[in-house]
């Protein structure tokens, strides 16, 4: 994302702030010589309405052109900084699963946050610092024309001012990039830990989160620090320098008026021009504005760098269901978490993916329903790879329910129809029955039209809910990850007995840590080490010693 592409975003309010910016500077450059106009006009004992009317209308021109700049500028960066999280958002959700994997929510947060107003505002700014770069210009353009040794005492304080300006911007512009960038990394800390509160509590460990929220913010300190002396320094050098350049055209212009070159006003115009033209000393804001648009830019560049899955046009042939893996292989940082793995569900069956932590039961349900693209080889349904289906037909046709589901949408009712907006309300309440939810449901202050976030649920009940989710958005393929292990042993039966008649000629993978899970499948897939070590029924993988050690906690007695 580069700074050009933003100013096109908000090219309408960037143009009219650049004609307001105009129109500032012209009143700017206008309300001294109308002052001078009217203290001239006065002493000569010439005084009229005109040169007040004048100078009212220089004042009317300035106050106008200011709050429209302010009125234009607060939605231009509003605006802008929608567009900007909008696209960010849609992106790290076209990234899904895959998306997660690089980079943790709290840092996404802080990037949408807080990175996407500080580039939205670069618009504005430059639109600022044009002004004030066209009010500098034309206050020493008007001492020249006043008399050229007005212009020529404003001039010897350049070569000092000049290069205290170009090392400030250099040097504060490293720090200011390197500031956002180690906030950024302390604001996604803290948003994952307070995501995580509940285990910080659990775990006793609030000193040690703390500690590693805070860690970066000796660094922090150090840049902030380092900001502050090269702002004080620029900020004695430069307050030395602005008072005495003025007193040099302030004398210079007294000398002229004594010689009888300018007149009183002239010399008054001379005072209020050579403020002006001290802008060309304030355009450090300007510089450092850019700079920090462009340290968050990167950090937004960062996010839509990584590519997100491309989504075909096809749809699915008439079929029920056979998944086939041919080869699949996904690594992270190198390691692979499915190797190779060849894996083929027949139409219509349920099989149970079983194996120690950390041979990617969970990956491989993932690579199952598209939800990260596997490194290589292929996944199809019914004969047609997963990657040639367009977004609307994988999805029509593939739902999941997870071990940590999170319902999204105002009411527990449009949350059970997120994957299919268009079911009907006896939809809803049957998909919750079959999994045993209804109940639950029907204690809710407003049953299924109560609102989401006012409804608390331990873990089993938002593992029914989740499940109903799937049920009633339906498809071939049903994909349950973990997606009842918050529930007690007699719910867990009954909801998986449910769950068969229910989807029953749907294909299941189901990742399972329970035997009896595996008992009830049609097949067992027992991954080890991210390979398919075999696929069998239940009964045929138990005379396997390590099949058995696999539910050795279930067994014991």
């Amino acid at each position: 994302m580069t700074l050009t592409s933003v100013l096109r975003a908000g090219i309408g309010a960037n143009l009219l702030l650049t004609a307001l910016a105009g129109a500032g500077a012209v009143g700017a450059l206008l309300l001294p010589a109308a002052v001078a106009t009217a203290v001239d006009a006065q002493l000569a004992g010439e005084g009229g309405p005109g040169a007040l009317a004048m100078l009212a209308a220089v004042l009317a021109l300035l106050v106008t052109a200011e709050i429209l700049s302010q009125v234009v500028t607060a939605r231009s960066t509003a605006m802008v900084t929608v567009h900007l999280r909008r696209g960010l958002l849609r992106h790290v959700l076209a990234l899904g699963a895959g998306g997660q994997r690089r980079f943790g929510t709290g840092d996404v947060v802080s990037r949408i946050v807080s990175s996407a107003p500080e580039v939205a505002a670069v618009g504005p700014g430059l639109a600022g610092g044009l002004s004030s770069m066209l009010v500098a210009a034309g206050g020493l353009v008007a001492l020249l024309l006043i008399d050229p040794w007005l212009a020529a005492a404003f001039l010897v304080g350049m070569p000092v001012g000049v290069p205290l300006i170009r090392s400030f911007v250099t040097e504060l512009g490293g720090l200011v990039v390197r500031y956002q960038i180690t906030y950024g990394t302390i604001a996604g800390r803290l948003s994952d830990a307070l995501a995580g509160i509940r285990t910080v509590r659990a775990c006793g460990t609030e000193r040690r989160e703390i500690a590693r929220v805070l860690a970066p913010a000796a660094d922090l300190r150090s840049l902030g620090y380092g900001m502050w002396r090269a702002q004080g320094r620029v900020g004695w050098q430069s307050g030395l320098l602005a008072p005495a350049m003025q007193v040099i055209v302030l004398a210079v212009a007294g000398v002229l008026l004594g010689g009888g070159r300018i007149t009183p006003g002239q010399m008054l115009a001379a005072a209020g021009y050579v403020l002006l033209a001290l802008g060309f000393f304030g355009q450090t804001r300007v510089f450092l504005g850019v700079a920090r648009a462009r340290a968050n830019a990167r950090r937004l560049q960062e996010v839509h760098d990584v590519p997100a899955m491309s989504a075909g046009t096809g749809s699915l042939p008439a079929g029920s269901g056979e998944l086939v893996l041919r080869a699949v292989t996904v690594y992270d940082h190198d390691q692979p978490l499915l190797d190779a793995v060849d894996l083929a569900l027949p139409a219509g069956c349920s099989v149970a993916v079983v194996g120690r932590s950390g041979t990617g039961k969970s990956v491989l349900a993932a690579v199952a329903g598209r939800l990260i693209e596997p490194d290589s080889g292929d996944v199809l349904l019914d004969g047609v790879p997963l990657r040639e289906l367009s977004l609307a037909a994988l999805r029509a046709e593939v739902s999941y329910a997870f071990e940590r589901p999170v319902l999204l949408g105002d009411t527990v009712a449009d949350g059970l129809a997120m994957g299919r907006p268009q079911a009907q309300r006896h939809d809803v309440e049957r998909a919750a029955r079959t999994v045993q939810a209804d109940a639950f449901v029907a204690r809710l202050p407003a049953g299924y039209d109560t609102a989401l976030a006012h409804t608390p649920m331990s873990g089993g009940e938002a593992q029914r809910l989740g499940l109903a989710r799937a049920v009633t958005q339906g498809g071939r393929l049903i994909i349950l990850d973990d997606a009842t292990s918050n529930l007690d042993t007699i719910t867990e039966r009954e909801v998986s007995a449910a769950l068969v008649e229910a989807l029953r000629g749907r294909t299941r993978l189901i990742v399972a840590h329970r035997m009896t899970t595996a008992a009830r499948a049609d097949l067992v897939a027992w991954l080890d080490r991210g390979r398919v070590r075999a696929l069998a029924t239940h009964e045929e993988l138990w005379s396997h010693a390590d099949y058995r050690r696999l539910f050795e906690p279930e067994t014991v007695p």
